[in-house]
């Protein structure tokens, strides 16, 4: 039967295949597109931004939901089923939103996030953050005008975190944060002081093509299905895509070659999260991840909590030695052990260890806050970055590349996403240390290499509830506590304390 509830869907679903088309092109910019071709491809997500705002704003879906919202149980049978609640209620929230966001508008943005995507990279190669500030300072205005035609005009930041994780403010960030700050620092400050030191630059010399190899093998363990998913190379490592058609990236370095593994378990999470999610739903709020923080959980789980641990280096140490055995030789177990979890302050927040990194997602919360409340000017960013980073990190940038100017996020408008990397953190620990409980002998099978029932249980409690609760409810309903740094600092503590500490 035809209902309004499956006419409703099928909408929903076109405007979410739209969508992921765009998505694509996305993709294809930074992975093929060729390098004089920037301004065609701009156009075309002008166009795809507005087709996919039409569907997404057909009248048809309000007279649906007005419907369904307001009518009788016998012409709607099946609401009582909490799942179609939980649809139409975003479905609604979402309509509503599209709806007040002018088509003009749309195409427009979505043009100049690919034409500021290109300026980024080409600024980030000269170290010319003054040819791109002009793209940022447009930006920073499209985002101030979008939360203004939604009602956010005396609050814009926090609808930039609602974009990416609903229900959560700067406010409710900002006391997670300090209390992380809190119990972090003087962990980072007992480790800078140690004698312990892991040697990196021992890593040198490592053929492109063996590692993407290990990659390859490492991620299809974890669960990764290639049948529905590909691995690219990028000038930053993303993933993009749904369910069905994943698109991950890395980069490769010859002389770090945990860099390129890293990165690909890092996307591998990513990637897991979204092949979980219900395929049959795909396109409507059950199929769909809860927010940014808790994609972060995963792909912070998959390769922290997971890749950097003793078991997991059982297995996969002698796959490593035997695709490179030369570079190896030297290289004793826990010293490659050791060089896996190095701690060492580091100006690159992609390259950070768990130690420090939440440092470099405290410094852009606070100079996105700034920018946002006026108090900082997009042409003062790199002085406050300096500033903030040597404050942090006891470490001062040399130029803006491997400054203000290393991330991508903001040439796209994203801003509010890097809060999600550090309540991905703590969520993820949260998630470990419930899993660890429930899931006895977790390390035994990470040594075997199997890791089917970790990637099972997070399926059932967190891939396959799509958005039936958001980011803090589930939290409370998986670990039974709420959000917080504890079992984050926890963790550091225990790992890196025995290793640095003693």
């Amino acid at each position: 039967m035809n209902t309004a509830y499956d006419q409703l869907v099928a909408r929903l679903k076109r405007a979410h295949t739209l969508y992921t088309v765009a998505d694509l092109l996305g993709w294809d910019e930074q992975v093929n597109l060729p390098p004089d071709s920037a301004d065609v491809r701009a156009t075309q997500h002008a166009v795809m931004a507005e087709t996919q705002h039409a569907a997404a704003t057909d009248p048809a879906i309000s007279r649906l939901l007005d419907e369904l919202e307001g009518g009788t149980p016998a012409r709607q049978p099946t609401l009582s089923d909490s799942g179609q609640a939980v649809v139409l209620r975003y479905a609604r929230r979402d309509y509503d939103r599209a709806v007040k966001l002018p088509a003009d508008f749309v195409a427009e943005k979505a043009a100049h996030s690919s034409h500021a995507y290109h300026a980024w990279a080409e600024a980030k190669a000269k170290d010319d953050f003054a040819g791109y500030a002009p793209f940022l300072e447009k930006h920073l205005a499209f985002a101030r005008r979008e939360a203004e035609l939604l009602g956010w005009d005396d609050r814009p930041y926090d609808y930039a975190i609602d974009r990416h994780d609903p229900g959560l403010t700067a406010a409710s960030i900002a006391a997670l944060f300090t209390e992380l700050k809190h119990g972090l620092v003087p962990l980072v400050t007992a480790i800078r002081a140690s004698r312990v030191h892991a040697e990196t630059s021992l890593f040198k010399k490592f053929p492109i093509e063996a590692q993407r190899a290990f990659l390859r093998e490492v991620t299809e363990r974890l669960g990764f299905n290639y049948r529905r998913g590909r691995i690219d190379v990028s000038l930053h490592p993303f993933c993009s895509g749904t369910g069905a058609d994943i698109r991950m990236t890395t980069r490769f370095d010859p002389d770090n070659p945990l860099d390129s593994l890293f990165s690909s378990i890092h996307e591998t999470g990513h990637g897991l999260y979204e092949q979980g999610l219900p395929r049959e739903h795909l396109g409507t709020a059950l199929g769909q991840a809860v927010g940014m923080a808790v994609h972060e959980s995963q792909s912070r789980l998959w390769e922290n909590q997971v890749a950097r641990s003793r078991a997991f280096w059982k297995y996969f140490e002698p796959k490593f030695r035997a695709l490179f055995p030369a570079q190896l030789a030297a290289v004793s177990s826990e010293a490659l052990y050791l060089a896996v979890n190095a701690v060492e302050p580091t100006l690159i927040r992609v390259d950070a260890d768990e130690v420090h990194y939440n440092l470099h997602i405290l410094l852009r919360f606070e100079l996105e806050q700034q920018l946002f409340s006026g108090e900082l000017a997009v042409r003062d960013l790199p002085t406050a970055w300096n500033a903030l980073c040597t404050e942090l990190l006891g470490q001062t940038p040399a130029n803006n590349r491997e400054g203000v100017l290393q991330d991508v996020h903001w040439s796209s408008g994203g801003f509010g996403y890097f809060p999600s990397y550090c309540l991905g953190n703590m969520m993820a620990a949260q998630l470990w240390a419930t899993a660890s409980r429930v899931l006895p002998g977790l390390e035994e099978d990470f040594a075997r290499g199997d890791f089917t029932r970790l990637l099972r249980w997070l399926r059932e409690n967190i891939h396959t509830q799509g958005r039936q609760y958001d980011t803090l409810e589930l939290v409370r309903r998986v670990t039974g506590e709420e959000l917080g740094p504890k079992h984050l600092l926890a963790y550091l503590r225990e790992r890196y304390g025995r290793l640095y500490l003693g």
